[in-house]
Parts: structure tokens; sequence; C-alpha cells
């Protein structure tokens, strides 16, 4: 479970850079999100560190968190590569396409890897804080109160980074205010999949509420 939960997050992180750069509309009825296509995917990696927090514990999760710091390094290394590349003329991509596609990736990836690499830190840290005071119950408590903390720490630093001095200020907080309360809705929405996955997988391996596997 391990290795696939590791596997998820990191396809889930890089999948996030790669569509980061398009902005789209979401309507949810009462209310219209503008966002980066990035965000969509991004919460999944905080619900995969609370499950690992759950079972894994925190040094195991950090080890996840910096497998999916590299692997993004490594992709923003392809991306140039394939920058460097001119494309022939039977390519479907030509070389314009493709500084379209990935213009600001260096920038937009570095921006992406410091708030990532804060807010996930904050997020294992606020997670096992909140086990620790909790006695292991409340899951609720620690999934939540650790995501959506570490979610605004989050898009703060990521909507500072690649914008500034690029939009008027306002903007940019609109793009944070509306980037932070997606995601927090997100987070909230994904609580009973949490509680679902915590059920079985204590159930399948008979560990109490709050027990971690051993090393």
């Amino acid at each position: 479970m391990y290795l696939l939960l590791a596997a998820l997050f990191i396809s889930a992180l890089i999948t996030c850079n790669l569509i980061a750069n398009k902005f789209v509309s979401v309507d949810l009825g009462f209310r219209k999100f503008v966002i980066s296509a990035g965000v969509l995917p991004y919460p999944v990696t905080f619900l995969i560190t609370d499950i690992l927090s759950e079972f894994y514990g925190r040094n195991k999760t950090h080890r996840v968190v910096l497998a999916g710091f590299a692997a993004s390094l490594f992709t923003l290394v392809i991306i140039s590569l394939g920058r460097y590349y001119h494309a022939i003329p039977e390519s479907r991509v030509s070389d314009s396409l493709y500084a379209t596609m990935f213009n600001n990736s260096a920038r937009l990836i570095f921006a992406s890897m410091l708030a990532y690499l804060i807010a996930q830190y904050v997020d294992v840290v606020l997670y096992h804080f909140w086990k620790r005071l909790t006695g292991g119950r409340m899951l609720w408590l620690r999934n939540n109160g650790s995501t959506i903390f570490s979610q605004l720490v989050d898009t703060v630093l990521v909507v500072g980074v690649i914008f500034a001095g690029e939009i008027p200020f306002g903007t940019m907080l609109d793009y944070m205010a509306d980037g932070w309360m997606f995601k927090a809705l997100v987070a909230l929405a994904d609580t009973p999949i949490l509680y679902v996955v915590v059920f079985f997988v204590r159930r399948r391996h008979g560990l109490a509420p709050g027990q971690e596997f051993e090393e």
C-alpha cells in the first residue's frame, strides 16, 4: 500500500505542474472559482499524505514528499531538454506550440516546489500534532485541521511567487481566495473517503485507532 500511495502522490503532483498554466472557471452552483487547472488534482496529494501519516508515521511520509520533489525537478529537466532540441517539420508539436505549453515552467515549478515543500511539511507536522493531542481520536480534526491551513500556506506562496509583479495585487488576492477556498472545500469533501480508507485498513490489519504499522 505504501508504494501505491507514493506512486499516486507523485503522479498527482507532476500532473499538477504540467497543467498549471491553464486557468479555468469551476462552477459549484453557489460560486464560480477561477483557479489553475493544476489545483484540480492537487488536493489529492494532501489526502494521500494524511493516509500515509495515519499508518506509516512522520518519517516515511516525509520520504514520499521528498521523492515527489525529486520527481518534479526531474520533470523540469526533461521539459528543458525537449525545449533544447528543435522540432522536425513533420512533428505534430512545433517549437512555438511547445514553448507556449511550457513557457514559464521553470518559474512555475520553482514556485510550486517552494510552496509544496513548505505546505506539505506544515501538513504532516500539524497532522501528527492533532493526532498526539487527541490520542488518535477525532480523525476529522487532524485531517481538516492540518490540510486546510497548509493549503492556505501553499496557495499564498505559489500565487505570490508566480504572479508577483506580473498582475495587479487585487487580482492576486482573488486568485489566492479562489484557490484556497476551492482546496478547502475539496478537503472537507474528501473526509468521508479518508474515513472509509482508514476503517478498511484498520480492520484488515487489526490496528487500533491511531496505531501505525511497525517499521
